[in-house]
């Protein structure tokens, strides 16, 4: 995957204390990769050390095991700079498709979108993706776990550390009224590792977090949002006029 990268800013490499030669082969793939280790368990917790690590305007964020389709990134920042917040990717819209899903998790995704779209007033058509990307500024409203909290639960996690990151992505962005453009995304088979999703566990977790997320209280305020949007033009007229923005977490 790193070879298929465009030029970019900056590529983030989040290590989860591998045991592997992970680090080493990226180093050599690609020079000049930032590598930083995650801070507690889980995908969230590595994705919020990404997320803290980039020094872009835009974020792009995805799994390093093959499934994600580097040459799509154009078209995410470019959603971007169109006029979304949060350019998210589906394998159900449009354009979208998937080599790895299986029938099961597909239904059991529909499933839930269907419960978020409800519940929270969405048109979400694939709640359970984790290519997306978004405006750096976006991070202060969403209030993601901090890589630096303290846990004393016994699996080394906190809320938002686990597979339900890309829900409680979806959920806090929707609570804030950012502005959201789906991404067409062909999901490819997976090259690297195996995948450590439980469907029917990690079901019910995602389950949880939009019950839980349906009551939160809502972060962003008008004064908020008003400061928002002049961080956004401001934004957005930097991207104009610049070759590369993109992070990758």
């Amino acid at each position: 995957m790193l070879p298929e990268l465009p030029q970019v800013h900056e590529v983030i490499l989040v290590d989860g204390h591998s045991a592997d030669d992970t680090i080493a082969t990226a180093e050599r793939v690609l020079p000049g990769i930032k590598v930083i280790q995650q801070t507690r368990r889980g995908k969230g917790n590595a994705l919020v050390c990404g997320f803290a690590a980039a020094t872009g305007d835009i974020i792009v964020m995805f799994d390093a095991d093959g499934s994600a389709d580097p040459a799509e990134i154009p078209a995410f920042v470019n959603a971007l700079k169109s006029g979304a917040d949060f350019a998210k990717g589906s394998r159900f819209c449009l354009g979208g498709g998937s080599e790895d899903i299986t029938l099961f998790r597909s239904a059991g995704n529909r499933f839930l979108n269907i419960v978020t779209n409800t519940l929270l007033k969405t048109r979400y058509t694939d709640l359970c993706y984790g290519y997306n990307a978004f405006w750096s500024d976006i991070l202060e409203h969403l209030e993601l776990p901090h890589p630096a909290a303290a846990t004393t639960a016994d699996n080394g996690m906190i809320w938002g550390d686990g597979f339900e990151i890309e829900t409680v992505l979806n959920c806090r962005v929707a609570a804030a009224e950012l502005a959201v453009t789906e991404v067409p995304s062909v999901e490819r088979s997976r090259v690297f590792g195996a995948s450590n999703l439980n469907a029917i566990r990690d079901g019910v977790r995602v389950l949880k977090t939009i019950l839980t997320e349906r009551t939160r209280p809502r972060p962003v305020t008008e004064a908020h949002s008003r400061t928002h949007e002049r961080h956004r033009v401001a934004a957005r007229q930097e991207a104009s006029a610049m070759v590369a923005i993109e992070d990758i977490a």
